[in-house]
């Protein structure tokens, strides 16, 4: 089955297609409307993603030099307040002076376009950038499973392919790269990842070949994900026929149910090679 010309790969696709290949076909392909909730209660789980676009929405303005004192009296959520005192307080250390926020790339793979939105890079340019991604979710995951996300290695695969622009001009090294995940519950426990050329070669060949088997498919052939526990916080599973009744919230853990962004290649900074 072809996709349409102008798909885009990120990694919220590659991750929903690794997870459910199906889920990946109705979602991003079929565009298959389906009007389930992700997780109950509904209100709490919208309530959750509105208090985590709200933390990101500060730590971007800080990032652009907004006042701390004048964004802090923009809080009226206590949850959010929590995780701006536990970012001024314990954000993560070492992080280069220049810095940017909410910085879109892109780099052609196997004959499409894979995009990245960072949460912030900071740069000391020819010799490191580091990527961090702020998490506010009830969970911190085990550090194999943060690992094995597609997240973890998209992110630093792209900076190296396609951060010349913002690192000085200069190619990036795999080994300059490290990626940090900092959460709002936990902000002592950052997960930090370092990058080399033997992770950056393996990742070229993995996201290659996992986009060029995604192309070779036959609408028919996306099959259902193996683990139907994963299922629960699917909107698909009673068109999948894996059941009905939502998983609640609080029993995702770090499941992923916000919506995949549709980014706008007019922002993104594009390599070709």
């Amino acid at each position: 089955m072809a996709l349409p010309a102008d798909f885009q790969f990120s990694q919220a696709r590659l991750q929903d297609y690794v997870d459910c290949p199906r889920r990946f076909l109705l979602r991003y392909v079929l565009r298959r409307a389906w009007p389930a909730p992700d997780s109950l209660p509904m209100l709490e789980n919208e309530r959750r993603m509105e208090q985590g676009k709200a933390f990101h929405r500060l730590v971007h303005q800080h990032a652009l030099s907004l006042p701390v004192e004048q964004l802090s009296i923009t809080i009226t959520d206590p949850d959010v307040l929590e995780w701006w005192e536990s970012y001024l307080v314990s954000p993560p250390v070492g992080l280069p002076e220049t810095r940017f926020p909410e910085i879109m790339l892109s780099a052609p793979v196997a004959g499409r376009r894979l995009v990245a939105k960072y949460d912030l890079v900071a740069v000391d340019a020819g010799k490191s950038l580091i990527i961090v991604d702020w998490k506010t979710s009830t969970r911190q995951p085990r550090r194999q499973r943060l690992a094995e996300a597609l997240q973890t290695r998209v992110y630093p695969y792209l900076l190296v392919r396609a951060g010349a622009g913002i690192n000085g001009g200069k190619p990036v090294q795999p080994q300059q790269v490290d990626m940090v995940y900092w959460y709002a519950l936990e902000p002592h426990a950052v997960e930090r990842f370092s990058y080399d050329e033997t992770h950056f070669a393996q990742d070229e060949a993995y996201l290659t070949a996992l986009i060029e088997e995604i192309e070779l498919l036959s609408e028919n052939e996306f099959d259902l994900s193996s683990d139907d526990t994963i299922c629960k916080f699917c909107r698909y599973r009673s068109l999948c026929d894996r059941g009905e009744a939502a998983g609640f919230i609080d029993d995702a853990g770090d499941a992923d149910t916000s919506d995949d962004l549709d980014l706008d290649f007019e922002q993104i900074a594009e390599v070709e090679l």
